[in-house]
């Protein structure tokens, strides 16, 4: 026998078809959805691990800040101690040089040489006084360059002058301090 099927199949295909492909429309958009959503979530996730730890760095930073600046402070503290620590080693090892000086002061002068000015500024000594001739003068010149304290001896200015109505050579010297200290001369 024969079979004839009068009933619409081919709308009834269709209409499979369309559900299917809506089933699988509403699938792929939900996975698309779930997508979107879990890649959301690790971004999300990454981003807020990033911020903390930048916020992380930034706290370590600003700690390191805080010693870089009290390693700075302490370093600018030890730099001013050095430096009066070698005021003070100077001032020590410079100590009795005045009094070599002018010791050696009064044993280079000549008779008939006086001094009535003497100013030190730093390490080098300005002498002005009197004396009866120049060659007087020429002689404490002399003797100031031979001296174990003093060297370089220079004759600023030599002039005539009244003093006590006698006429002297006034004179203005400058002269250096030595200062390595002489064999056996110095003081231990």
């Amino acid at each position: 026998m024969i079979r004839i099927n009068l009933l619409p199949h081919r709308q009834e295909r269709r209409r499979e078809r369309q559900r299917q492909m809506i089933t699988l429309l509403a699938m792929m958009a939900g996975l698309a959805l779930l997508t979107v959503i879990l890649g959301y979530t690790i971004l999300n996730a990454k981003l807020e691990n990033q911020q903390a730890r930048n916020a992380f760095l930034r706290s370590e930073i600003a700690s390191l800040d805080k010693q870089i600046d009290e390693i700075k402070r302490v370093k600018d503290e030890t730099q001013a101690l050095i430096a009066r620590k070698q005021v003070v080693e100077q001032l020590q090892s410079n100590r009795s040089e005045a009094v070599h000086v002018l010791d050696q002061l009064l044993r280079v002068m000549p008779e008939g040489c006086y001094l009535h000015g003497m100013r030190q500024t730093g390490g080098s000594i300005n002498l002005t006084g009197y004396a009866q001739s120049n060659a007087r003068v020429s002689t404490l010149l002399h003797n100031l360059n031979e001296s174990p304290w003093l060297e370089s001896g220079e004759l600023v200015e030599i002039r005539s002058a009244m003093a006590n109505d006698v006429r002297v050579a006034e004179f203005n010297i400058n002269v250096k301090i030595r200062r390595v200290q002489p064999v056996g001369g110095g003081v231990k």
